[in-house]
């Protein structure tokens, strides 16, 4: 189990990503290591588990473990990682229970040698394509829908394969009937794969990476992965198309039609990527400014200092700050060396709760009136006692002002946007969320206000999912999948359970 169950219920109020993925085909490098920095990149869309797997143009390596990136790896089983190809994969569990038998990258070995697979993103016809396999004798070991795509993949295309493995083929066939959210990188004998989903759902990117002198490129979920291991960003893979990085360079083509209109997550920009990153043109930390800065033209307060939720939402708290003419300042300091542990807490510890991650910076409170800015209010069980710990420091007033919209809809695309029961905004008006969660006033900015601050950069409108806030979903879910995700929450139970 990663980490325990008060961690869970104490943890920021935050959705959680699906996961990170990363692709490297470059000739006289120690691939694994640098997927390991990589990952390390990517770690905060995930941190359950973590794995890398490699390959050499003859066999295939595998290591994988639960925990974060620093966690799983070491000098030790890195080094039997051989070869200049590789993929890697860090992992929070949506689809599939936190076990280690979900964890990622799946490795294979097919009649044309080793296939991997890593995912980030959910399948929301999963269970029919599921069915298939078990129909056609495919055994299959954990809930995952990354091991299903891995089997699809394992077998020839429709029109079968008259001149040896047609991987390009296989994949087009895997999209002809997989439908949702799939940003994969895939591994095979003689090179790395990358694939997203016609709707560009979730995010992939192409980078370059030359060694003495020879190209080398890579595949990251977000372009912070890249500068990390001294990479340059090339361009974003488009939605539909699939990347084939071999020693001959790169090799682009499209695997399905995109969609007329792409709907890249909107909640990358309001949470998930990392602000350093840059997300069709432009900068996610600028993205996040800007909606600090629409939040305050929407909903100002009358306040003597603006503070962010440390540390996603602080470029919507200088944002606010701006807009506004209230100076930024911080009132709550992070403990950043505090994360998932494997240390149970005894009860005094457990109630400590919130204060565990945050302590009040009394000097800067003591008598203000405060607007705290957070990025996201999902579940509602922290945003109140972090109001508590600033009253406790000294503050007047706390005023909260949210930087996206109410969430009112789960997530059937590859997020923990938990249940309809679960989130707050739900089953509250914003007038009972403030006295649920004690503030003096609270305040989000309108979907107008996002979609004005997202696109305010970008060279056109390409379109976004944003059914979190609306309901309105990109790819049509009617009421059979609430009774097939039902079916399948059950089914992850009875597999997690098991040992």
């Amino acid at each position: 189990m990663m980490g325990s169950d008060w961690e869970r219920d104490d943890e920021l109020d935050r959705p959680r990503e699906a996961c990170g993925v990363f692709g490297i085909c470059a000739a006289e490098v120690d691939a694994a290591r640098l997927a390991f920095f990589a990952l390390y990149a990517l770690q905060h869309r995930g941190q359950e588990s973590a794995g890398i797997a490699t390959c050499d143009g003859m066999a295939a390596y595998l290591h994988k473990g639960m925990g974060l990136v620093a966690q799983v790896f070491t000098e030790e089983n890195l080094r039997p990682l051989r070869g200049h190809l590789a993929i890697g994969h860090t992992r929070y569990s949506t689809s599939g229970s936190s076990h280690i038998r979900n964890a990622q990258p799946y490795l294979i070995e097919t009649l044309h040698g080793p296939l991997g697979v890593a995912h980030n993103g959910n399948l929301t016809n999963v269970l029919t394509l599921r069915h298939r396999l078990l129909e056609r004798g495919v055994g299959l070991s954990s809930s995952s829908d990354s091991e299903v795509i891995t089997q699809m993949l394992a077998a020839p295309p429709p029109g079968g394969e008259p001149n040896g493995p047609d991987w390009a083929a296989r994949i087009a066939a895997f999209m002809a009937v997989a439908e949702g959210a799939y940003s994969l990188v895939i591994l095979t004998r003689k090179a790395v794969f990358a694939v997203r989903d016609p709707w560009g759902l979730r995010p992939l990117c192409l980078g370059e990476l030359p060694i003495n002198g020879r190209p080398g490129y890579v595949i990251a979920s977000e372009s912070c992965a890249l500068g990390t291991i001294g990479a340059t960003f090339l361009r974003e893979v488009a939605p539909g198309e699939i990347i084939r990085l071999d020693h001959a360079g790169v090799h682009a083509s499209m695997g399905a039609a995109p969609q007329p209109r792409s709907a890249l997550c909107i909640f990358e920009y309001v949470y998930f990527a990392r602000p350093d990153s840059m997300l069709e043109g432009q900068s996610v930390h600028r993205v996040r400014q800007r909606l600090g800065e629409e939040l305050a033209r929407e909903a100002p307060a009358a306040a003597d200092i603006v503070l962010g939720v440390p540390d996603s939402a602080t470029p919507a708290a200088i944002g606010f700050a701006l807009a506004s003419g209230i100076p930024y300042t911080e009132g709550l300091i992070k403990n950043r060396y505090i994360g998932r542990t494997f240390i149970q807490p005894d009860d005094r510890i457990r109630r400590i709760g919130v204060r565990l991650k945050f302590n009040p910076l009394a000097a800067n409170l003591q008598g203000k009136r405060v607007v705290l800015v957070d990025d996201s209010v999902v579940r509602g069980n922290t945003i109140g006692p972090m109001i508590r710990l600033l009253r406790d420091g000294g503050a007047a007033e706390v005023h909260v002002r949210v930087s996206s919209p109410p969430v009112r809809h789960p997530c059937f695309m590859g997020i923990d946007m938990a249940t309809y029961d679960e989130l707050i905004a739900h089953r509250c008006t914003v007038e009972e969320i403030r006295r649920h969660i004690g503030a003096d006033s609270l305040a989000y900015l309108s979907h107008e206000g996002l979609r004005r601050a997202v696109l305010g950069g970008a060279a056109a409108d390409r379109g976004h999912c944003s059914a979190c806030f609306t309901g309105h979903y990109p790819i049509a879910l009617e009421e059979w999948w609430l009774r097939k995700a039902q079916e399948k929450l059950a089914f992850e139970q009875v597999w997690g359970g098991m040992s």
